[in-house]
């Protein structure tokens, strides 16, 4: 098993990424034949009820997570919720997944989101190389 420190998490649909914040987290590769990935995050208590949700209805989600660097590219997850634990400061959320091809690509996110802001040329490309690098939280869902 190989263990991995968990920069940043998001779930991911079919229209948006949306930031989960944490206070820490870590990503195991078990390295079995199934390729399973755990994945524990500690969040504000505020997510329990999502993640409790998907528990009971043993749903499958999707998660896209950087690891060890922020400047990592993402990679995505379909995951099920093992288990939430409310701890007195924060909720535990135990996923178990296999890595999967994101939905979507952050890349093109990103370049729609600074077109849509109104960049071009030079000021665009900037603005890409940038922002591909710090990973801001700009792809949350578009309200």
């Amino acid at each position: 098993m190989k263990t991995f420190k968990l920069i940043s998490m998001q779930l991911a649909d079919e229209d948006s990424l949306v930031d989960i914040e944490m206070k820490d987290g870590l990503i195991i590769n078990k390295e079995d034949d199934k390729g399973t990935w755990l994945v524990e995050a500690f969040t504000d208590h505020k997510y329990i009820p999502y993640f409790q949700d998907a528990l009971d209805k043993e749903k499958e989600i999707i998660v896209q997570v950087v690891i060890t660097k922020q400047e990592n590219d993402p990679a995505a997850f379909l995951t099920k919720v093992s288990s939430v634990k409310q701890l007195k400061t924060h909720a535990s959320i135990l996923l178990s997944g296999k890595l999967t091809k994101p939905k979507s690509d952050y890349p093109e996110k990103l370049l729609e989101y600074l077109l849509e802001k109104g960049y071009t040329g030079e000021q665009l490309l900037a603005e890409f190389k940038e922002k591909i690098i710090q990973r801001p939280k700009i792809l949350q869902s578009k309200e």
